[in-house]
């Protein structure tokens, strides 16, 4: 009998390291502790800041975060009881962070059946005014961040890259969902984090594992059928509003306001708009040095990224 002809992927040689051998069925429990989760890798404290310290001014639960472990983010880490998130350790090729952190929290989740419900969130641009978990969830949690899909032509680009055009171009009229803040229950974000890497090896490796195609990924499992949950409304527990006019927000007492009035639980992208960054550096970076992303753009890196570029233009033999 003949054998299975072998498949070349950086990407899947990637995700087996990843996610190991062992799986750990993802069952649904009656955990106890809460837990907020995200990547922080290539960012210093005043970055993170914001971030760690509306937190903390909210919730008493537990805060892991990926990061670099650089004296001053050490510091703010200790001083808010800020966990580090343990990071994938493989070798060889590597795929862009936000596709890193589904493998790292479903490990983490994997060993933590004390968990009740996670919050895996972006870092960077988010700030909390009010308890992330409250009211509880009753299910996974995803929130809308605009208009149809097709209104979103970077979404649309990387779902044509992993789905093709046909299916890209069905789910074109549904709604934008943004991966950056998704909320629920251990059992089903597990679930969640498994079904988005898998989908994302789907087309070549540079691609499957590039930024974007969390995003992509994202839209696809849910408008897709192939995860369960409830697709919520901007400006309720979470407001992303990077694509919102400026001029609807205003940040009083403290707190951005949203154009409606209401005050939301989580606000993601408030880096978007000058005077909500400034006021929120203002509240929550107070003390620290500014600067600019400490990753450098080395002439390596730049290398790296015009090898990604030009992978993503050539076959991938599978």
């Amino acid at each position: 009998m003949a054998s299975s002809p072998s498949v070349r992927s950086d990407y899947l040689h990637w995700l087996s390291q990843a996610l190991g051998s062992a799986r750990v069925e993802a069952v649904s429990g009656s955990g106890t502790v809460d837990v907020v989760a995200g990547y922080a890798t290539g960012y210093d404290a005043h970055h993170i800041a914001p971030f760690v310290r509306s937190l903390r001014s909210v919730f008493d639960g537990e805060i892991t975060l990926a990061a670099d472990a650089r004296p001053d983010v050490e510091a703010l880490f200790a001083e808010h009881d800020v966990r580090f998130l343990a990071q994938p350790q493989t070798q060889g090729w590597r795929p862009h962070p936000v596709m890193a952190r589904f493998a790292a929290v479903d490990a983490c989740l994997s060993g933590r059946p004390d968990v009740r419900n996670i919050l895996l969130t972006d870092v960077r641009d988010v700030i909390f005014q009010k308890a992330p978990f409250d009211p509880a969830p009753e299910g996974l949690e995803v929130f809308l961040e605009g208009d149809r899909l097709a209104d979103h032509a970077f979404d649309m680009k990387y779902l044509r890259a992993l789905a093709g055009d046909a299916i890209a171009d069905d789910l074109a009229r549904a709604p934008a969902i943004c991966v950056g803040t998704i909320l629920g229950p251990r059992a089903d974000m597990m679930r969640f984090c498994r079904t988005v890497l898998m989908l994302a090896a789907v087309p070549r490796s540079e691609m499957g594992g590039s930024f974007g195609a969390d995003q992509a990924a994202c839209n696809l499992a849910i408008h897709m059928g192939l995860v369960e949950a409830e697709v919520r409304e901007n400006y309720g527990r979470v407001a992303t509003i990077g694509l919102a006019a400026a001029e609807g927000f205003a940040f009083r007492d403290g707190q951005v306001v949203n154009p409606d009035g209401t005050i939301s639980a989580i606000v993601h992208q408030h880096d978007r708009h000058p005077m909500l960054a400034e006021a929120v550096r203002g509240r929550w970076a107070v003390g620290l040095e500014a600067r600019e992303r400490v990753t450098p753009r080395s002439l390596m890196s730049r290398l790296q990224r015009l090898r990604q570029s030009l992978a993503r233009r050539l076959p991938e033999a599978r």
